[in-house]
């Protein structure tokens, strides 16, 4: 590493240690749905009653579906510029100056959508972890944005390509490859373990314990199942089809993965199951949540979640309808503090009450414009969004 490299790793440093002291109750969020896996953040105190948003600065990262991962004052998202190279940012999470970016060759692959990346930078250990439509898989040192290591999947890409963000659980990356996941050397990029060569699904493993064992709950391309993470060996499966192979949500784990939570688009609906040891079955499954890109969140014994275009939630016990809001098109939402996070279709951030009597709307601001896609990310008191189309937009709370 050069002497500028260790110079901008210690200041990475020490920008992540200010920034924990500053508040104690602010969260990174250092992969898709956060650290706990389920789209809620432990961040408390962000939101006080009459508080406003405004959006503090704007940034341009071109084309894609990436959200928006944040580690102490840095953020990091991903889009194609060019409609033949992947960009991966690093902004200061504060002011939205440039720290670093890393460019590699792929193409926009617009289909049916506006194409471009559509998995999210994982950043574990101070490194950064990324994966391209095509299979392509980057360690980048968080720091500087130097490549530490690159591998291309061999599994079959899906239809709308690799969508999975990669899940780095002790010394393996793993992430939704193969019939059943795949696991990467963390500091290689050398397969583990993977599950052959078919198209996988669109979503990300999600990690719980069991009988003593790390596990990974999978929404692959047609069931949702349960695979050791140590060596790929399935514990359980359950089918699930949905229409052209699109099981995009991640599982949604309740009561330490006692119960896990589907639910997919194209009408297919959702489901939540009971699992023990080897066996899961049908609590319920009805056609009352359809998370057609996006994902539902769990609290309290209520689900609170897009059901193809209007808010929804859901008795937990019952998967019957609590109340629904129309309005917001096919958004996408995150949970912190008993608050809702939302991210409408139309680039519109707004902030609800989590609750399972009614919705009610505390604020709202226009943050982006353009068709939106991407799950918002609330990091040390600010909430992120973005467009398809690529802009980027930092929203502060004014209390």
């Amino acid at each position: 590493m050069t002497s500028r490299s260790v110079h901008r790793a210690a200041g990475f440093v020490a920008v992540l240690l200010a920034a924990a002291a500053l508040c104690a109750s602010a969260a990174d969020w250092p992969i898709y749905r956060g650290p706990e896996h389920n789209g809620i953040s432990a961040e408390t105190g962000w939101f006080a009653p009459g508080a406003k948003l405004s959006v503090a600065w704007s940034q341009k990262v071109g084309t894609g579906c990436s959200s928006m991962t944040v580690v102490g004052e840095r953020l990091f998202t991903m889009g194609n510029i060019e409609k033949s190279k992947d960009v991966v940012y690093c902004f200061n999470a504060a002011d939205g100056k440039l720290v670093w970016k890393f460019a590699y060759d792929c193409p926009l692959s617009p289909k049916m959508y506006e194409g471009g990346p559509n998995a999210t930078p994982t950043v574990a250990d101070g490194k950064v972890y990324t994966l391209s439509k095509q299979g392509d898989v980057f360690c980048l040192d968080a720091a500087t944005g130097e490549k530490v290591w690159s591998v291309r999947l061999g599994a079959k890409a899906p239809t709308w390509g690799y969508a999975s963000s990669l899940l780095v659980l002790g010394k393996r990356v793993l992430l939704n490859a193969g019939d059943a996941g795949t696991a990467l050397d963390k500091d290689t990029g050398k397969v583990l373990w993977s599950s052959g060569e078919g198209p996988g699904g669109y979503s990300t493993p999600v990690p719980y314990e069991q009988g003593g064992q790390t596990l990974i709950a999978l929404f692959s391309r047609r069931s949702v199942v349960g695979v050791q993470a140590a060596d790929g060996k399935k514990v359980w499966e359950h089918e699930w089809k949905t229409s052209y192979d699109v099981n995009a949500a991640d599982p949604v784990l309740i009561d330490g993965g006692k119960k896990v939570f589907i639910s997919s688009g194209y009408n297919s609906g959702c489901m939540l199951l009971n699992v023990s040891g080897g066996s899961a079955t049908e609590a319920w499954r009805n056609k009352n949540m359809r998370n057609k890109h996006t994902n539902s969140v769990v609290q309290d014994g209520a689900i609170f979640g897009f059901d193809e275009s209007v808010l929804t939630c859901l008795d937990l016990a019952t998967g019957e309808k609590k109340w629904t809001q129309s309005g917001l098109g096919s958004g996408a939402l995150v949970l912190a503090d008993g608050k809702l996070v939302l991210l409408a279709e139309k680039g519109k951030v707004v902030v609800a009450e989590a609750s399972p009597a009614g919705f009610k709307e505390l604020a709202s601001v226009q943050a982006v414009k353009g068709n939106c896609w991407a799950a918002p990310t609330l990091a040390h008191g600010r909430i992120y969004a973005r467009s398809k189309a690529g802009d980027l937009a930092c929203v502060t709370i004014e209390k």
